[in-house]
């Protein structure tokens, strides 16, 4: 960390500034002091003549510069003295609006607003005593993936250029603090404030509005702490291939991939599209908000990387599609029909809008894709339609907009991301559920009943629990003493040990195997993780079920663990009279 270095450069810059006015004032001060005493008083009872000490004399002189003005003491002086003192005060007041200056210019000078606020905000830094993330960019997504971490119980680390940013940042009701920077996350010296080298730093995400820039941070970040996990949002492939190159835990999340795949699950499994919306906290999804867009003739309004992936999953799924586009930017696969301008009536009409079943607006300017999805509906009303919305700031006209489907970049690299962070086993879960095999619909249906059985109206929260010493105290005691601890034990509800908490478990990984859906007689062993979708209410019950001996020995036995030896013996011998009898 650079508290240090940091707390060095302000001093400098202090005293850089105020070198000259601070020699200004000693010297006033003691060329003042100095005459006071030497100058003659006036002449006592005894025939002497008084002096002042070096005492008075500064005592004098500091009150006579706050303007107080307490007299002539210890004694009245003497005409001479008194010419003195005029020459000194004014002197001193001329000294004291020079340095007061200096002051104020000091506390004006960007160099050292700019050294106090890092200094500050490394001070912040150091005083986090958990796990964090540093998130590079302030924007949509990195709002969206601050609040969500903080809603987690995660601690994060901002940096962003943007200063109008980071003041937002700070007026944030977030649950705990979350530290900010104005600068270039780019710089070895802006992350190493951050607390890159900090133990406690668990990965670097890199989310800001410039491919190049998040290749920086990620390859500075990378030689910086070799162990670092990386986040990068890229849509450009050649960044992808570089980004896969720095070694270690790096994941690459592009908007318009990730999307696609979303499609295509929602084409082929309405049931897992609803699933995912609702686990992300989709606003307005529920278990039950199934979206199935039809097969038929699809319009794509738009040929940048979002139209070209959903093309790829539409025509993958059998799905004949126009392409209108203001670029003759053909790739390699064959377009039936590629129609070159803007998505109005005219174009529309050549694509064929009055026999489609669905449009797909995805241009990179959110006006082009509302004024196409209105061209549309004149034409046609019966449209699925699909647009992709490009600024969160325009959120009120697309809900005008009323689309079947809502597509935000940011939004999604921002869902992505924190669900890599807070449940990283999701992604084997969700590929369980995909896989192409016989019953896995019934499965989905099943995790889906469960669901909505257990959880209900209430927001999901996807939790990750890890069986070490320090998170599961209770458990790695009891695997110590010999007994084992199932899944259904620490599942209890230790209000009623006969009924489950509201939750469902996910994924369990050990270190030889990973178990999807597991069975309650799981036997769990120290340093498994498990993943599961509960209410925070029931996450904070097994969370205190794992860490207290006394309830996981309830849960396991049915019988309470006294609580000291007089207790136990006073069992026993209870026990022992309860059988006699």
């Amino acid at each position: 960390m650079n508290t240090h270095s940091e707390l060095s450069r302000v001093s400098f810059i202090v005293m850089r500034e105020m070198r000259a006015p601070l020699i200004a004032l000693l010297g006033v001060y003691s060329i003042a002091i100095w005459g006071m005493v030497l100058i003659p008083g006036p002449v006592g009872t005894d025939g002497e003549v008084k002096y002042l000490s070096i005492f008075h004399a500064f005592y004098f002189m500091t009150y006579t510069a706050t303007t107080t003005g307490f007299g002539e003491i210890p004694f009245a002086f003497s005409n001479a003295q008194r010419l003195w003192a005029i020459c000194c005060l004014y002197v001193s007041v001329v000294t004291w609006f020079y340095a007061l200056g200096s002051i104020v210019r000091l506390f004006q000078n960007v160099f050292f607003i700019r050294a106090v606020k890092e200094w500050r905000f490394t001070q912040s830094v150091n005083r986090i005593t958990g796990p964090f993330y540093i998130i590079c960019g302030f924007g949509d997504t990195g709002s969206v993936l601050v609040r969500g971490l903080n809603d987690a119980g995660k601690n994060a680390v901002v940096i962003d250029q943007s200063e109008e940013r980071i003041q937002a940042l700070l007026l944030r009701n977030y649950k705990t603090n979350v530290p900010g920077l104005c600068a270039d996350a780019g710089v070895p010296k802006h992350l190493l404030e951050a607390g890159i080298e900090h133990k406690y730093c668990k990965a670097v995400v890199a989310i800001t509005s410039n491919e190049d820039i998040n290749l920086k941070i990620s390859a500075v970040a990378r030689l910086l702490n070799p162990d670092v996990g990386i986040f990068t949002m890229s849509k450009i492939d050649d960044i992808e291939e570089t980004l896969a190159t720095l070694g270690g835990e790096v994941h690459v999340v592009d908007p318009f991939k990730t999307f696609a795949k979303v499609l295509n699950a929602c084409i082929n499994n309405p049931a897992f599209y609803a699933l995912n919306n609702w686990l992300v906290g989709d606003k307005g999804a529920t278990l039950e908000s199934y979206v199935h867009p039809p097969v038929g003739g699809w319009i794509i309004s738009g040929y940048g990387r979002m139209g070209m992936e959903a093309n790829y999953v539409l025509t993958m799924n059998g799905v004949k599609t126009a392409v209108i586009d203001p670029h003759a930017r053909r790739k390699e696969e064959e377009i039936e029909t590629y129609i070159i301008g803007r998505a109005n009536s005219k174009t529309l009409k050549k694509a064929g809008v009055e026999n489609a079943v669905g449009i797909l607006a995805a241009a990179d300017d959110d006006g082009m894709n509302l004024s196409a999805l209105v061209n549309a509906r004149r034409l046609n009303q019966n449209l699925f339609t699909i647009v992709r919305q490009n600024s969160h700031q325009n959120e009120l006209a697309f809900a005008k907009a009323d689309a079947d489907m809502i597509m935000q970049p940011t939004l999604v690299s921002a869902r992505k991301i924190l669900l890599l962070l807070i449940a990283p086993l999701l992604k084997h879960f969700f590929r369980y559920l995909l896989a192409k095999e016989a019953g896995r619909d019934e499965v989905i249906r099943m995790v889906i009943r469960t669901l909505r059985e257990k959880i209900g109206d209430k927001k999901p929260l996807l939790v990750t629990i890890d069986f070490t010493r320090e998170k599961s105290s209770a458990v790695i005691q009891c695997l110590d003493e010999g007994h084992d601890v199932l899944l259904g034990n620490i599942i209890s509800d230790p209000r009623n040990r006969e009924q489950e908490l509201d939750l469902m478990v996910f994924v369990i990984q050990s270190a030889e195997e990973r178990t999807i859906l597991p069975a309650k007689d799981y036997k769990i062993k120290e340093g498994d993780q498990l993943l599961f979708c509960g209410t925070a209410y029931a996450k904070q019950l097994l969370k205190a079920t794992i860490n207290n001996e006394y309830t996981l020995h309830y849960l396991r036995t049915g019988s309470f663990k006294p609580v000291n030896k007089f207790a136990h013996k006073l069992a026993q011998w209870y026990a022992g009279q309860f059988n006699n009898a």
